[in-house]
């Protein structure tokens, strides 16, 4: 038996909080979990990959309404995977292509501001 419990957030204002976080923070991850728990892996290499270069990352927890942050964020990476960066209101990737732009030396660049 599964309890799968009503999102706390309207689709609506999802969208909002997205479009708001993405256009008002220069670095922005959308994870699952916080800053202080991730909740999964990828969140938790994304954010520690960001904050070995920024203090000041943005971070939301998309966990209180998922479905809801998928389809909000689809609209501004074409991707519905979690986690997503974005710099500068531009989508960057998920942990993988932090990993890649950090293996290549060139995260660093890539979040100054």
């Amino acid at each position: 038996m599964s309890f799968d419990p009503e999102p706390d957030l309207s689709p609506e204002e999802v969208r909002e909080r997205v479009d708001e976080t993405i256009e008002d923070n220069e670095v922005a991850l959308f994870m699952k979990g916080t800053e202080l728990m991730p909740q999964c892996g990828y969140s938790r290499k994304a954010l520690n990959l960001l904050q070995q270069h920024r203090e000041d990352v943005a971070t939301v927890n998309v966990l209180d309404a998922l479905d809801e942050h998928r389809e909000a964020l689809e609209r501004h990476s074409d991707r519905e995977t979690i986690p997503q960066t974005f710099v500068d209101g531009e989508f960057v990737g998920g942990s993988d292509i932090l990993e890649q732009l950090h293996e290549r030396d060139e995260l660093e660049a890539k979040l100054s501001p």
